[in-house]
């Protein structure tokens, strides 16, 4: 990426995980002309290729480069390469002329939640700003160093965990895949007794919601003595954040209970990076995304088109990392913005008491309206999660002659409850039990009226529910 910066050109981050058909769509629409990639990936990279108007460029292995030189041992001959090279690249940045300013740095491509996956474009400009204020809002430092398992196509896992860290001169350590068992070991590895730290101990964790839930299975399963030890080692780390969905409260309640720390919640887009957090020092309150970071701004649009710093309606964000355009969609970029300048973020929220924003959910898809009332999808969401024998959940709305939209609720039952209901020939829960159950906690509209219960949800590289596939599941099953 860097290499690409340097060379005036333009980085789209690609996920390997995608299948062939969107890795095409991306790179179609962007026009990319060279797609680079480690030759283990040479194959489907081949085929991409075939099929537009790209190059591959296979990276060749890069030597160790030694640095140390009074490193045991560092004279031999495959040391000087390394020297050799690394003086090379240090002379071509220094001949080089940087792109900065207002000039196109990353196309970052949103996860297609809700559409056709766009082509965000953002600005060395704008990076800078949002790696500054995450720096500042959260005080990264050098002594800081960050477990990365996040896939590096999404702003979560690129800029909150690998340009602001670097920016900041911390240390970022990378896991090849998410793995419950590795996360917990590292922790262990990192805090091995009480008051003792390792050397390079991770001090600074983010995830997303799904993520902390796998780990909280994977808690339950350990022995008393790796609960004790693990529950430990993470209490020490000085800082574990959560986002890119909502955080269920029972799982930050849960998860507080076992190592100490509140996960920071906070709010983001792909379009601007981070806009809202709950404060690093002081209270961070449950169910909520905190207030603007340092030199954002936040406004609600409420649906008769007049802007309210209190009510509920439209997200609006102005921010100094606001990205420059779609690629190749002026219209749609046009239309994304208020004649104030604000971007509009197509999320519906709320200002609690306390002024803490409430994210209410994505309007097209998390705002149900079911016989006259609008409803969040997340809140009926965070009250099934409280469900004992619920481990996930999802919830949408369907089309109804009568209601215009009646309420669905897809769940995945804990491991447990599952077993348990096997051995006695049962349904795991029935809508009638649902509904008896949450009559205490919400109001009866709330209620769902559909159930079904699945092994799993379908979920995209960030852990987000693709509710229009999971809609389109459901109704054509």
């Amino acid at each position: 990426m860097w290499a690409t910066w340097i060379s005036g050109a333009v980085t789209v981050p690609l996920a390997l995980s995608y299948p062939q058909a969107e890795l095409l769509h991306v790179i179609n629409d962007a026009g990319v002309s060279i797609v680079m990639g480690s030759d283990e990936y040479h194959e489907i990279l081949n085929e991409i290729a075939e099929k537009s108007a790209s190059h591959v460029y296979l990276l060749p292995s890069v030597p160790n480069l030694v640095l140390n030189s009074d490193r045991p041992e560092s004279s031999g001959a495959e040391d000087d390469t390394s020297r050799n090279l690394f003086k090379h690249i240090l002379a071509e940045i220094e001949k080089s002329t940087l792109i900065r300013g207002n000039e196109p740095a990353l196309i970052i491509y949103t996860s297609g939640t809700t559409g056709k996956p766009k082509g965000v474009v953002h600005t060395h400009n704008g990076l800078n700003a949002q790696v500054k204020m995450l720096t500042e809002a959260w005080e990264y430092s050098s002594a800081d160093q960050f477990l990365q398992c996040l896939p590096l196509h999404h702003i979560h896992g690129l800029v909150n965990a690998l340009l602001a860290p670097l920016y900041a001169g911390a240390v970022v350590e990378f896991m090849p895949k998410f793995s419950v068992r590795g996360i917990w070991q590292k922790w262990r590895e990192s805090y091995p007794t009480a008051g003792i730290k390792a050397e390079n101990a991770i001090t600074v964790f983010t995830g997303v919601p799904t993520m902390y839930v796998r780990l909280l299975q994977g808690y339950d399963v350990m022995d008393p003595e790796s609960q004790k030890a693990s529950a430990a080692a993470a209490c020490q780390l000085r800082l574990m954040m959560c986002g890119s969905s909502a955080l269920p409260y029972p799982i930050m309640e849960q998860w507080e209970r076992i190592t100490g720390h509140r996960l920071l919640e906070r709010y983001g887009m792909t379009e601007f990076g981070m806009a809202l957090s709950n404060p690093l020092n002081g209270f961070r309150k449950g169910g909520t995304v905190g207030k603007p970071l340092p030199g954002v701004q936040a406004k609600i649009l409420e649906e008769d088109a007049s802007s309210s710093p209190q009510g509920e309606g439209e997200l609006c964000i102005k921010s100094p990392s606001i990205f420059k355009e779609y690629w190749g969609q002026p219209q749609v970029t046009k239309e994304s913005f208020g004649d104030d300048g604000y971007f509009r973020t197509g999320d519906t929220v709320k200002i609690d008491e306390d002024g803490f924003f409430v994210i209410l959910g994505r309007t097209s898809v998390d705002i149900l309206k079911v016989g006259g009332y609008k409803l969040s999808a997340l809140e009926i969401e965070a009250t099934i999660l409280e469900h004992p024998d619920v481990s996930e959940c999802a919830v949408l709305g369907l089309p109804d002659k009568e209601y215009g939209e009646a309420i669905c609720a897809v769940i995945v039952p804990e491991s447990e409850a599952k077993k348990r209901a096997e051995s006695e020939s049962k349904p795991v829960i029935t809508l009638q039990e649902l509904h008896n159950w949450a009559k205490e906690k919400i109001a009866p509209y709330k209620i769902p009226g559909l159930l079904y219960v699945w092994d799993s949800l379908p979920r995209n590289a960030m852990g987000k529910v693709n509710k229009k596939e999971l809609k389109k599941l459901l109704l054509n099953p």
